[in-house]
């Protein structure tokens, strides 16, 4: 026997929730959409697994980290999925699609045909033994990727109280684990491969900071080896029991370790039928694979940066949410849905620290801000003479925002000795100038009536230099011409 959908999501994770929430808004029927995953949960926030979830004082627990709460929106609960009649088959894998005939095959044996199918598979863990390194089933070994994963880490901080983590890989895993096992008073070491933490995003110079107050807070630094074996003083089901062997030499002991390497796309089932590219499914500005009743979203997605004009497969939970409520746009407002204009984010917390990183990493760097100081302190990343990137540490809601907008701009840099002392103030000023544009339509000379005191008005297209403008003088004409534009336009409606 067999079911079918008009709407089918393969995956349990992030984007299928922010995916059915987008559904329901859009206004799909009751019974039309199914969400099949191999998780026994409705859809959840996996940020919440290494950081709340592994607090040793009131940890945070399902349900409070059902999505959609990571974006200030609902919390999808199973009464949720129950009352908008969404079918949720849990703890249930795909065992085989077929994309032309749309049609999927459980591992229960069933047959489920769909109109529209969205793969929302994730990744999975990159596992040890994929190096050569056996030991992924001893107890105390742990990766961090769902929530039997939490379960399984959580359970080895409480048995390894005071005694010692060993971690391995520098990237968001090892640093907000690492993070999680201090304020769990657990003495850590972390293993990197590279020169420092981060390496994929940070320049030396935001690691440094980093890097110090960690080691400030008791955490060892062991960089450039990489984990060859384990020794088990018995069997692997036993506590305390394990030393970590590095390819330098280094033999460490540990009570815990936790394994943080990277990820790989949970794309085996769609091999050889959809057009896979940069080790994702290759999809358009629409999410859409090369089988027009497939769309792929999240960490499998390889999609067009229109930005840059290249294709990139991004592993973060921005694009996760972001790219699901496209595609599902997508699907049911084709005629109202553009192209996917999505400006790459990244962004993390450990201890009291919060970053956001937006656009793209490439070119020349250049540093801005308090970095003695720990406090709001960043960096530009400046390529054939335009602001492709921006790193922020420790700024307010509309810095960020600030950062972004000016991000998408790619404003001319022409001086970068100018652009660092400038700092923040930089893409503030960007920001400002482009409201300005915003409103060029207004004459001229009513402008300046409202603005008596304004001396000049620039756009962000001119060559920027500290004596254009006064940041002060830019904004509050920014702010009066567009009262004035809003004021005509309500008068207009």
């Amino acid at each position: 026997m067999g079911r079918a959908f008009v709407y089918v999501i393969v995956g349990g994770g992030v984007a299928a929730g922010y995916a059915a929430l987008e559904f329901t808004r859009k206004g799909v029927s009751d019974g039309e959409l199914c969400i099949i995953s191999d998780e026994p949960v409705a859809p959840y926030e996996r940020p919440a697994l290494s950081k709340g979830f592994l607090l040793p004082e009131d940890p945070t627990r399902l349900p409070s980290f059902h999505t959609c709460v990571g974006a200030n929106d609902e919390i999808l609960t199973p009464k949720w999925y129950k009352e908008h009649g969404i079918e949720l088959v849990l703890g249930t894998r795909v065992k085989s699609v077929d994309a032309r005939r749309l049609t999927l095959v459980t591992s229960t044996g069933e047959t489920i045909t769909y109109n529209f199918l969205i793969i929302a598979t994730g990744a999975r863990a990159l596992k040890l033994e994929e190096f050569g390194v056996e030991g992924s089933d001893a107890e105390n070994v742990c990766y961090l990727r769902d929530l039997s994963d939490a379960d399984r880490l959580a359970t080895a901080i409480q048995s390894s109280s005071n005694g010692n983590a060993v971690v391995i890989g520098g990237g968001y895993i090892g640093m907000e684990c690492a993070a999680s096992l201090v304020i769990n008073k657990i003495n850590v070491t972390m293993v990197l491969a590279g020169a420092h933490c981060m390496a994929r995003l940070f320049t030396p110079k935001i690691a440094t900071f980093y890097e110090d107050y960690y080691m400030g807070k008791g955490v060892k630094f062991i960089k450039g080896t990489v984990l060859t074996s384990f020794e088990f003083d018995s069997d692997k089901k036993a506590w305390h029991s394990v030393s970590v062997n590095l390819k330098d030499g280094n033999q460490l002991p540990a009570d815990l370790v936790v394994v943080g390497i990277g990820i790989r796309p949970n794309i085996s089932l769609f091999e050889g039928q959809l057009i896979i590219e940069k080790g994702g499914i290759k999809v358009n500005s629409q999410m859409q694979s090369s089988e027009s009743s497939v769309y792929a979203i999240g960490d499998v997605a390889t999609f067009p940066v229109k930005l840059y004009g290249e294709m990139r497969r991004l592993e973060h939970v921005d694009f996760a949410r972001k790219s699901a409520r496209h595609a599902v746009s997508a699907i049911m407002e084709p005629e109202k849905t553009g192209e996917f204009d999505y400006l790459p984010c990244f962004y993390s917390r450990f201890f009291a620290f919060s970053w956001q990183f937006y656009g793209d990493h490439v070119g020349e760097v250049v540093h801005f801000g308090e970095y003695d100081e720990g406090k709001v302190f960043g960096a530009y990343w400046v390529k054939e003479g335009h602001l492709v990137g921006c790193f922020l540490e420790g700024g307010t809601k509309e810095q960020y925002e600030t950062i972004s907008k000016a991000t998408q701009l790619k404003p001319a840099v022409t001086d970068m000795e100018e652009l660092e002392r400038e700092g923040l103030g930089f893409t503030q000023t960007v920001v400002s100038q482009q409201v300005v544009t915003e409103v060029k339509d207004v004459p001229s000379s009513e402008i300046v009536r409202q603005t008596s005191r304004v001396v000049s008005l620039v756009t962000v297209e001119k060559p920027l230099h500290v004596w254009h403008a006064v940041t002060g003088v830019v904004v509050a004409a920014s702010v009066t011409a567009f009262a004035f534009w809003y004021g005509r336009r309500r008068r207009r409606w």
